[in-house]
Parts: C-alpha cells; sequence; structure tokens
C-alpha cells in the first residue's frame, strides 16, 4: 500500500515543535513533506519563520481556473508518557488494520491523504485545470505562532484562491464521515499564585500564612457552580446557541450517552444545564482545568508550604464570545477571589475566536453563507458518498484549529473540514492511530472531490 509506506516513513521523523530537542526530528519531517509536494508535481518553497519553517507546494493553472488552498501540519505533541505506548511512538506499528505512531492521525496521516490524491488525480489527468497552494506548517502544536505573519506576507497570494481544503477534525468512524462546520474558540490562561519569597517548613510556619496551593484550589473550585456551568459574571453573554438543523444532525450521530460513558471509562458525564452531554462537546463553551502543580512533586514526603502555585486554565468558545473579552472576565473573576497574602499573575497565552460556517440547503447560520463554499459542500458530499458508502454529517466540533480563523480573517477564505481521524485514534495520548480503511476511501474521495471542483461538475 503505497499510502502506509508514505505515512510509515513520515512518522519515524519525531517532530515535536515544542522541545528543542526534537529539532532533528522537525528537520527531517520538514524534508519528508517537501519530497511529497514535489513528487505530487508541485513546486516547493520553504518558508523560513523564526521558529519552524512552512512548507509551501504550488502548482499554476491556466487564468480562470479553481484555487484550492490545502493545509496540513507536520508537528507532533510529545509523546509523554512514553512508558504508556504499546509500541514506541516513533517505530510505525500496523495492528488490526489501524497505523500506530505519533503524528498517525494528527495530522500526517489525514494530510497525506490529500498529498497522495493529488498525485493519483494529477498522473491521471496531468494538464488539469486546478491551482493549488499546499501549506504544511510546523508549529500547530504550539499555537501557530509564526502563521499570522505568514498569511499577511502571502495575503494576495492567498486571497484569490476559492477555499480552504483540510483534514484536521474528526469522525466517528470509518464509515461515518463528518464534514466540520464549526469549530470552537479558545482562550488559554495561566494562573501564577505567589506567597511567601520561599518554601516554608510547614511545622514552623503552618498556621501562619496562606498556602498558595489551598488558595490555588479554593479559587479553581469557585470557577464552577455545583451543575458544571462556569461561575464566571458575563461568560455566557452574547453566546449564540445552535440552529435547530445542527441539533437534528447531531441525533444522527452514531453515539449515544451509554456508548459515549463506556468508550470515556467513567460511569457518569458531566454537562452543564440545557445541553445533553453529546452537544456539550461541540455547541457549549467550557473552562477546563488542563495542569495544576505547587510544591513537592517527588516520592515520599516533603513537609514545606510551597511559595507558589500554578495552574493552566483554557476555555473553549462559541459563536458569539471573544477571546479576548472571555479572558479578561476570567482574570477578573480569579483577581477578585484571590485572598490576602497572596499574589496572582495571569497571562493570556492563546486567543482565538470560534468559526463557523452554514452548508447549503440549511437555516442561513449568523455567519451568513459563501456561495463558493456551499459549491465545494455539495461535491465533498457526492465524493465521500461515493468513497464511503453514505452520506457525511455536518456538524460542528469541539476542538479549536486556530488558523482556520486566521485564514479568514486575514484573506477571508472559509474552510471546507473533511474529518479523518475516529474517537479511538487517542489523539494527544499514548497508543495514537489512524485506521487504514479511511486513508484508502480518504484518498478516493479527496481524488473525486479536486476532480470535480477543477472541471466544474
Amino acid at each position: 500500500m503505497e499510502a502506509l509506506s508514505v505515512i510509515s516513513e513520515y512518522v519515524r521523523h519525531a517532530s515535536v515543535s515544542t522541545d528543542p530537542a526534537f529539532a532533528a526530528g522537525m528537520a527531517g519531517a520538514r524534508e519528508h513533506a517537501a519530497r511529497l509536494l514535489a513528487g505530487a508535481g508541485l513546486a516547493v518553497e520553504i518558508v523560513p519563520t523564526p521558529l519552524h519553517p512552512i512548507v509551501v507546494g504550488r502548482r499554476a493553472a491556466p487564468a480562470g481556473s479553481p484555487h484550492v488552498v490545502l493545509y496540513g501540519h507536520y508537528d507532533v505533541q510529545p509523546a509523554d508518557p512514553v512508558e504508556a505506548w504499546t509500541t514506541p511512538p516513533f517505530e510505525p506499528d500496523v495492528r488490526d488494520g489501524r497505523l500506530y505512531a505519533r503524528g498517525a492521525a494528527d495530522n500526517k496521516g489525514p494530510h497525506c491523504v490529500a498529498v497522495l490524491a493529488l498525485a493519483r488525480l494529477l498522473r491521471r489527468r496531468p494538464a488539469l485545470p486546478l491551482a493549488i497552494t499546499f501549506i504544511i506548517e510546523g508549529e500547530e502544536e504550539i499555537g501557530s505562532p509564526s502563521f499570522g505573519a505568514f498569511l499577511q506576507k502571502h495575503r494576495a497570494e492567498l486571497s484569490g484562491a476559492d477555499f480552504v481544503l483540510l483534514s484536521d477534525t474528526g469522525s466517528p468512524s470509518a464509515e461515518q464521515i463528518v464534514v466540520t462546520t464549526g469549530l470552537r474558540g479558545i482562550a488559554g490562561l495561566e494562573v501564577r499564585l505567589t506567597g511567601p519569597r520561599t518554601d516554608l517548613h510547614s511545622g514552623l510556619h503552618g498556621g501562619a500564612v496562606y498556602n498558595p496551593v489551598q488558595a490555588l484550589v479554593e479559587i479553581c473550585a469557585s470557577l464552577h457552580n455545583a451543575d458544571g456551568s462556569v461561575n464566571v459574571p458575563g461568560f455566557y453573554d452574547n453566546v449564540v446557541p445552535p440552529e435547530r438543523w445542527e441539533r437534528e444532525e447531531l441525533e444522527k450521530f452514531p453515539l449515544d450517552e451509554a456508548g459515549y460513558r463506556e468508550f470515556l471509562g467513567v460511569d457518569a458525564l458531566y454537562s452543564q444545564p440545557g445541553v445533553t452531554p453529546i452537544e456539550a462537546t461541540r455547541h457549549a463553551p467550557t473552562l477546563e482545568f488542563n495542569g495544576i502543580g505547587g510544591g513537592y512533586q517527588g516520592e515520599g514526603s516533603k513537609t514545606v508550604i510551597p511559595s507558589g502555585a500554578f495552574a493552566k486554565i483554557t476555555c473553549r468558545l462559541v459563536p458569539g464570545q471573544d477571546a479576548r473579552d472571555i479572558a479578561d472576565k476570567v482574570t477578573a473573576a480569579i483577581r477578585a477571589r484571590v485572598p490576602r497574602g497572596i499574589t496572582a499573575s495571569v497571562r493570556l497565552k492563546q486567543g482565538n475566536n470560534a468559526y463557523h460556517v452554514c452548508p447549503p440547503g440549511r437555516p442561513n447560520t449568523p455567519h451568513g453563507q459563501n456561495p463558493v463554499l456551499a459549491r465545494a459542500f455539495s461535491l465533498a458530499t457526492e465524493a465521500i458518498t461515493d468513497a464511503f458508502g453514505r452520506a457525511p454529517l455536518f456538524l460542528r466540533e469541539g476542538g479549536s484549529v486556530p488558523i482556520i480563523g486566521d485564514i479568514k480573517a486575514q484573506t477571508g477564505l472559509d474552510s471546507l473540514m473533511i474529518g479523518l481521524f475516529t474517537p479511538d485514534s487517542n489523539l494527544h495520548a499514548p497508543d495514537e492511530n489512524i485506521d487504514l480503511a479511511i486513508i484508502e476511501r480518504g484518498i478516493r474521495a479527496y481524488e473525486a472531490l479536486l476532480e470535480k471542483i477543477a472541471l466544474g461538475q
């Protein structure tokens, strides 16, 4: 299988963008991506950035031809905890029809689907009237800090395209594909509390100072009400509820609450009022704690009152919410709850608004409907139905792909997002994997879609 060989070689490169120790892996993955694009017939440019360069492949076409921008990222999440993997994370392994490796699903496998489909199509139709700009960046897993400047520099080129096509979202199974109509935004905060100037002996000083860890957990606990809703003044102001058709489409999702509990390994689900747990993951804003620490973390005990503590918080945002506004409101709530004897520092680490589009034939969303994208949605429906045997669902996704909103803001382009990983792909977790059936069907769907776009079918 050509695809299996290509992706297996790709995932061997340990391209962890957040850790400078993986510089060789980043370079290897970048070179592999460049070879793939060149092999598909594209002219390749490596665009420098302050951190990890962007790989760009271009294909010219006669004036008036459709122009599609494709996107992927060659960087991956850290593999920790490595000991929790069944096989080494950067040594690809095929088991039960799935390829296991870090990056297999996020995002090397999915954007390889697009590259391989394009290569097949152009071998069959070398004069195809279709312009391509294929962008593969190396900083998605750290918030794409260089991507905004790249968009500004290449705005004229990209603004002339028709839409963006990518696969960095999910589907429920290899048989039921989702075309993603929305992504939640994100506001990421880092909170640091400081008490005494140094760690203190808890026997000599306990009872005299406010413990920063105690203060932190009390503040964190106060940010939710007992019913699961976020206890931050103004947090839900301006939230735009989902359209009726969106709720009806989600009812077709092939996973009920019992199945969701079983998949997660919990005996109960926990969601805020007014939404089911399945709805909450796609349609509701959240405030989550992603990390918390302070004091001694080693084996055994060390009886100290730590001088500081920290928490990492992300808020997932829905249409109507503004990332900066939400960050300010959460920051104000935290500062108002800091006890005397403790000082607080709250920093915004990441902020992007939600993205939302409307497929054809549905009542309009608040963001309106792009006629060019509507046609692409229709052609994608045909291609996916032919390749996978059933029509796709049109659903929002609960995650965030910050560059999608950036592309819209900088170039005006909307995005067509086709989900090519599944819930059991273990994104950002040990034993990440991708279903090999979804890869081959995905290549057929992408090839048909690009051909239909080029020929105006």
